[in-house]
């Protein structure tokens, strides 16, 4: 059975990702050492990283992958409705249920894929040889999303939108907390070209940030194998 105190600790990502969020906005500071024992890594690919110092994971052969939480942004539907530029009406809607459980399939499956190709074995219960990878994607806001009944709807856009991964590496018996991060990423950031887009193109979109992801996480894995963690 899973250890009780990963159930607790997977909601508690909101609470992180809300405070890393307004950091990356600058308004506050991050602590170089937080209140569970993990400390600041500041040569990360990802935006906000924290891990055990000198966490060996050459003892991981084998990946428990949860299914990722989904969140869009705050107050982005009514957002939306409220922008001028937006086919968005009091008529209309999004499916956001459908959206995020497509957002969650394909993490899934791009996840799945490159950890299988790297060699791991993905697993669904708790052993020693096994890590428990827990990640959510928080802060979704998405441009020109489908609207229910208007077919497949295309607009005009400089960026499909936006999300954050937050994730977070557990020992899948213990459930010892040994890393966890942050990283936001925009489509087409500073992009100045307008494109069209509709549901086709945003999940293009979403695929090629979440293999960015993936193989940001695959690469540290294989890493912290070789080596033990750094949080130089």
């Amino acid at each position: 059975m899973m250890n009780i105190r990963i159930l607790l600790t997977i909601p508690l990502f909101l609470l992180f990702a809300t405070a890393s969020m307004s950091v990356m906005a600058g308004k506050q500071k991050l602590p170089e050492v937080t209140e569970d024992g993990l400390v600041r890594v500041h040569n990360a690919q990802l935006a906000i990283v924290y891990a055990e110092p000198g966490a060996d994971l050459s003892g991981y052969t084998k990946m428990m992958l949860v299914e990722p939480e989904i969140a869009f942004k705050k107050n982005w539907e009514r957002n939306m409705r409220s922008g001028s530029a937006s086919k968005l009406s009091t008529s209309t809607r999004v499916n956001t249920t459908k959206i995020k459980k497509q957002l969650a399939e394909e993490f899934n499956t791009v996840f799945s894929s490159k950890l299988i190709s790297s060699g791991y074995e993905l697993v669904a219960e708790p052993a020693d040889d096994v890590l428990m990878i827990n990640p959510a994607i928080v802060d979704l806001a998405i441009n020109a999303p489908e609207i229910t009944g208007s077919g497949n709807t295309t607009q005009y856009i400089k960026s499909a939108g936006e999300m954050t991964l937050y994730i977070e590496l557990y020992d899948s018996v213990t459930g010892d907390l040994i890393a966890k991060a942050i990283d936001r990423q925009v489509d087409k950031e500073n992009n100045q070209m307008y494109t069209w887009a509709n549901s086709s193109t945003n999940k293009v979109a979403a695929e090629i940030i979440i293999n960015g992801w993936a193989d940001i996480l695959v690469g540290a894995l294989n890493e912290a194998r070789s080596y033990p963690v750094s949080v130089e």
